[in-house]
């Protein structure tokens, strides 16, 4: 990240202090020169302006041995407020996040499959009631709306066990446009897949590598590439399509990785053994799995993660790949454990195998990577390179 002190380039220079203590937490004036490559003066008058925009406050004063206390400065978690709607196959979520990304309220609600009247009944009712959680003053301070959703939804109908001519009637209908024409804040959209892993590069913790593939484990697999720092979602916005990935099969027959690392293999098992699935797409630490069905999906995911890994970084070498879901922490933590196992001991020649990490978001990574959409686009450097602005 560097900055221009050219005068014209004043959008560029805020957003990128913005994006800096976003990064790095707070900062002082001197350090945030330093890092930037801006001059301490242009500085001083960025920080003024966005204190003056409500955008960010001063921290207590840090004393040291010699000269004036410097003044660490930061994001004002009430400076700007973002909405995420995730609309899933089993479920569908609103959450309503400051300019931090603490997530203020949310709105959960399950269903058999979603339907465009549905999505948008929930959604203006949600929208409603998490609005209703700011004061009055602080509610034109919400930025936007963004909208996480598989795309071609309408291609899924059997796999869901949905009627055709319902999960059809999302060929003809435009979800965002629909939204934006009721709501006074702009609406942006991506695939589901890849919000989950804007999330993780946007509000993630730890080190965040330049370059790393994300997996997300929901209904169905899905995938996200981050390359230099920004997330990458090629010419139709489905780039790292990992659950397409093939993996060999019983008997020298192959399949897909979505059809063994999907959290619908699992309901499967439950629903074949005789066992509500509700649970599974209600918070994950409720979750109700007998034991022997959970473990066996783990292994068997576990392996064949660790095959469209070994696939994947032959084509982008990655020194990070990131494992999250719609999972309970432990079993995400069995699942990067036992696919790194399988990894190890995969003929690999010709190419270094890559360090596996947890994500650190967990079930909110949809909603969050929704709600990241009208932060970045407002308030940050070209972050994310999926969004779609109505």
């Amino acid at each position: 990240m560097r900055g221009s002190n050219q005068s014209g380039l004043r959008a560029h220079n805020e957003r990128l202090v913005l994006s800096l203590l976003r990064r790095e937490g707070p900062m002082a004036k001197a350090e945030i020169a330093r890092v930037s490559g801006l001059s301490a003066q242009i500085i001083s008058g960025i920080m003024r302006r966005l204190e003056e925009d409500g955008l960010l406050k001063r921290g207590e004063p840090i004393r040291g041995k010699v000269g004036q206390p410097s003044m660490p400065m930061h994001l004002a978690p009430d400076g700007a407020y973002f909405l995420g709607l995730k609309i899933g196959r089993r479920s569908v979520d609103l959450i309503l996040i400051d300019f931090v990304g603490t997530v203020l309220g949310r709105v959960h609600q399950t269903h058999p499959y979603p339907t465009p009247d549905a999505v948008m009944g929930f959604a203006l009712e949600a929208l409603e009631e998490l609005q209703a959680k700011l004061p009055p003053d602080k509610r034109p301070r919400i930025a936007g709306l963004g909208i996480a959703i598989p795309f071609r939804l309408w291609d899924w109908a059997v796999s869901i066990g949905a009627p055709l001519d319902e999960m059809e009637a999302w060929r003809d209908r435009d979800i965002r446009t629909e939204l934006a024409g009721r709501l006074e804040f702009p609406v942006y959209l991506c695939n589901d897949a890849s919000a989950a892993c804007g999330a993780e590069l946007v509000f993630g913790s730890g080190e965040r590598p330049q370059v790393f593939l994300h997996f997300f484990i929901g209904y169905f697999i899905g995938g996200g590439l981050v390359l230099n720092g920004s997330l990458y979602t090629g010419r139709t916005g489905n780039a790292a399509a990992l659950g397409s990935l093939p993996i060999p099969g019983p008997a020298g027959t192959y399949a897909q990785l979505v059809d063994v690392a999907s959290l619908c293999v699992l309901e499967q098992e439950v629903r074949a053994a005789g066992r509500p699935t509700e649970s599974l797409w209600n918070p994950p630490e409720h979750w109700d799995v007998p034991p022997a069905i959970l473990d066996t999906w783990i292994s068997e995911a576990s392996a064949s993660l660790a095959y469209a890994i070994a696939a994947a970084t032959s084509v982008i070498d990655s020194e990070v790949v990131m494992i999250d879901g719609w999972l309970p922490v432990d079993v995400r933590r069995k699942l990067v454990e036992g696919t790194d196992l399988v990894l190890r001991d995969l003929d690999v020649g010709g190419i270094e195998k890559p360090n596996l990490r947890a994500g650190t978001i967990g079930q909110d990574a949809r909603s969050l990577g929704a709600a990241s959409l009208p932060l970045s686009d407002r308030y940050l450097l070209d972050l994310n390179a999926m969004m779609l602005p109505s």
